[in-house]
């Protein structure tokens, strides 16, 4: 019995190489995704795929490398340097890191480096398909370096479960667009079931990019692509809690906090902690604190600044030059604040060990976290689980993930120089009794949403949605259903086809004149209206004269502005009896008020309804327009008795007696048909499946909430389940008029 696998792709494994003296060490990883991940690479048969971080000197060294990772459940993906120089320090951190973190002028855009991005990402897949993995395996995609490989692995399995992470921000639609290939990044990533971010804003940054800029439609925090529910969720990543708590609570930790302390003379530490990178607010950081040693001398000499950079690529120019302003600012601090006996900053460019981290979270009073941009940033809650048993205060920047749910943090502005200097002062004078309550209800939130705690809410996340995946398409039309629809047409005598007509028979236009049939829909309709067992109706919110001139020379039943007009039983136009129009003064007034706001948008005036159409309004601010319009006209729809719609690119009212369901269930108590097909598109067409018998064959164009039946994924689907039963009847025509061969 197959067991399945949990497939974790990233661009780096959780391991680094080193050469020494010829020999290769693999030395583990103490990063918090992969503590977060141990319990699940490293367990059965599931492995973890990504590049090394080191280039084989030799195909011997390849075999060396793939054999002792395996032994880990890790397989190597191997880049070459044009690589690595193209698709990781190009593509993905000279385009996506500076535009994700909201620095368009850093961007850089290069077309031979988005080949190697494409490239790499094809790599990836490759080394995803050569473990064989199939649908009942998971796979979990991490960051933006490997945006194109949701789709690209989907391209071998439609059903295969994928998640997607992204660790850094989402930004703002407007901004992503920037960059030249966004629309294939967008696709890339909507070849997962599940794309989380660690904040609410970003997911909803990404469903704007998707409706904004592929003009997908959102419902809720779900994006459908084709006849796939694609769902955007926030799922905050957390820390090993009781990693970082059992480290600042061990001797070895607590000896050398107090001889951090006392290296300092007790003076208050002010911690900071970074990779050297332009998002974290370090040159802000330091402005800041000169400007509190300016406003509030009285604190000279008594606390330091301890700041630790963690160098990062300091070989890039903009790297470079950003070290560079540190030294010299920090260094202008020291001289002309300091004296002989402190040192304002003390400030280390290097990599520690996670004890010394450890080590610094408990003797800090103040963590400083001034990031301009960030992800989630986890060195605030490994400060925080740093301090169970410590006092200590966390200033916190409002635009790093983390202050979604640090909230009793002192949370500043990083561009606000003033409000850090006031925030380090509010710290350093907080009572205990307030830095304990502030540091307990942090530590509540770290403790609970830790690292495993993410992953299993991301996993159960994940499995809902492929269990409501595999629900939705048991609706799809596929070919048993086709049959299964046939067998029972064919065993009928007398047959009414409901058939709605914008987005169900025909696209939809901007200019909605421009909808009209078209050559070969006519000739689809016309065979499927010449068996006599079969009649059409073309039910529709369309006004009966547009109706009358693309259908009136036919043998068709048609009902018009959703029931209001009906042609059936003699051809001849009536509507339903008592309805008012009174209320469509008032209603017309409000809309039109609406579209002399909104360019783009119109009123169209029907005998008993009215529709405000924005198909040509600019995308969101249309759909911001209507939401105000349906607010404005709720009292309106009591009072009349009215029914208000929310269609597609259109608000519709309409008298509350007048519906789909309606017109066509009073069709078939007249008609008596034994077998009824109906297939719509719309929030009306939903009357008209609620109405008629459940032995109707309902269908939905789109894969949308329905009481139809089944669904169809599109328009042109809609159109050739029709012409399926054109091809068929034609083809047992053929068979039935064929001349009969008699053998003896």
């Amino acid at each position: 019995m197959y067991k399945k696998r949990t497939i974790i792709v990233s661009n780096r494994l959780p391991i680094r190489i080193e050469k020494t003296d010829g020999e290769l060490k693999f030395i583990q990883s103490e990063g918090g995704l992969a503590t977060g991940l141990g319990s699940i690479y490293k367990r059965d048969n599931n492995i973890w795929i990504g590049w090394p971080g080191y280039i084989p000197e030799c195909e011997e060294e390849k075999k060396i490398i793939r054999e002792q990772l395996a032994e880990l459940n890790l397989i190597p993906v191997f880049l070459t340097p044009e690589q690595i120089e193209g698709y990781y320090e190009g593509f993905s951190n000279e385009v996506l890191w500076p535009i994700f973190h909201y620095r368009l002028s850093y961007a850089i855009y290069k077309q031979e480096n988005w080949q190697y991005y494409k490239e790499v990402n094809q790599a990836f897949c490759d080394a995803v398909w050569a473990e064989q993995p199939n649908d009942k395996d998971e796979i979990w995609i991490h960051d933006y370096q490997l945006m194109l490989l949701p789709k690209l692995i989907r391209q071998g399995d439609a059903n295969i479960s994928i998640g997607y992470f992204q660790h850094i921000p989402f930004p703002p639609d407007e901004i992503f667009r920037c960059i030249p290939w966004r629309n294939e990044l967008l696709e890339g990533v909507l070849g997962a079931d599940l794309i989380a971010f660690h904040t609410y804003n970003d997911t909803q940054h990404f469903l704007n990019a998707g409706t904004h800029i592929l003009g997908l439609t959102i419902k809720n925090n779900c994006l459908q692509i084709g006849d796939r529910s694609v769902y955007v969720e926030v799922y905050p990543m957390g820390i090993d809690y009781d990693k970082f708590s059992a480290l600042a609570e061990s001797p070895d930790v607590q000896t050398r906090a107090r001889c951090i302390k006392e290296h300092y003379q007790n003076r208050k530490i002010i911690l900071s902690i970074d990779r050297l990178d332009y998002s974290k607010g370090i040159l802000e950081r330091l402005y800041a604190f000169e400007n509190f040693l300016i406003k509030y001398p009285q604190y000279s000499n008594q606390v330091v600044l301890y700041m630790l950079v963690v160098p990062s690529r300091d070989t890039v120019p903009q790297y470079k030059r950003l070290r560079d302003e540190i030294d010299r600012l920090v260094g202008h601090i020291n001289a002309v604040y300091g004296t002989n006996e402190w040192t304002p900053i003390a400030y280390y460019y290097n990599t520690y060990p996670v004890e010394e981290l450890s080590a610094l979270y408990a003797a800090a009073d103040v963590c400083l976290v001034t990031s301009l941009r960030d992800g989630m940033n986890l060195v605030c809650k490994e400060y925080v689980a740093s301090k169970e048993n410590e006092q200590g205060v966390l200033i916190l920047s409002e635009l790093a993930g983390a202050s979604k749910e640090l909230l009793d943090a002192i949370q500043v502005n990083p561009n606000a120089i003033d409000e850090i200097s006031n925030a380090i002062v509010q710290a350093i004078k907080m009572p205990e009794e307030e830095q304990r309550k502030r540091m307990d209800a942090n530590i509540a939130i770290v403790k609970k949403f830790n690292i495993n705690h993410w992953v299993r809410l991301f996993f159960n996340r994940l499995r809902e949605i492929k269990h409501i995946q595999k629900n939705e398409m048991s609706r799809k039309v596929r070919e048993g259903v086709r049959e299964m629809i046939f067998n029972q047409y064919q065993n009928s005598q007398k047959r009414l086809f409901f058939l709605d007509y914008d987005g169900t028979l025909i696209g939809f236009h901007k200019d909605a004149d421009d909808a009209a049939p078209t050559t070969s829909l006519y000739r689809i309709l016309e065979k499927l209206q010449s068996d006599n067992e079969n009649q059409i109706v073309i039910i529709s919110g369309r006004p009966r004269e547009t109706l009358t001139r693309w259908f009136g020379d036919k043998d068709y039943y048609l009902v018009a502005e959703h029931g209001a007009w009906t042609n059936y039983p003699a051809h001849t136009w009536t509507h339903r009896p008592q309805l008012s129009n009174r209320w469509k003064i008032p209603v017309k007034h409000i809309m039109t008020k609406f579209a002399n706001i909104t360019a783009g948008a119109s009123v169209e005036e029907k005998s008993y309804s009215l529709a405000w159409h924005y198909r040509k309004a600019q995308q969101g601010l249309g759909q911001l327009r209507s939401q105000e319009l349906v607010d404005s006209l709720r009292y309106l729809i009591p009072q009349h008795g009215l029914q208000l719609l929310q269609g597609d690119k259109v608000i519709e009212v309409k008298n509350g007696e007048v519906n789909k369901g309606l017109a066509a269930l009073e069709i078939v108590n007249h008609y008596k048909p034994d077998f009824i097909f109906a297939m719509g598109d719309d929030v009306t067409d939903e009357d008209m499946f609620i109405e008629l018998p459940s032995s109707a064959l309902t269908v939905k164009v789109g894969n949308k909430k329905s009481e139809a039946h089944f669904y169809v994924e599109n328009q042109e689907d809609a159109v050739n389940l029709v012409h399926y039963f054109v091809e068929k009847i034609e083809s047992t025509q053929r068979i039935k008029s064929s001349p009969q061969t008699i053998r003896i």
